[in-house]
């Protein structure tokens, strides 16, 4: 069983959509929010969300134990 999430700080997020690149499963960007958001936090591996994590400009994810 997965005991960890990613999330996303909304104050730190700069909206730029590469965690939606590599992600789309987890990661979706809200315009009129102005951030990314978690959709479904187990749609893909934890390798591809890590990856997800890595390429953030921002480094404004993280996993959620």
């Amino acid at each position: 069983m997965k005991d960890r999430i990613p999330w996303v700080d909304s104050d730190a997020c700069i909206s730029c959509g590469a965690c939606v690149d590599v992600c789309p499963e987890v990661f979706v960007l809200n315009n009129s929010l102005g951030y990314a958001l978690v959709i479904n936090p187990f749609g893909a591996d934890a390798d591809k969300i890590q990856e997800a994590i890595d390429i953030c400009p921002v480094h404004c994810i993280d996993w959620e134990e």
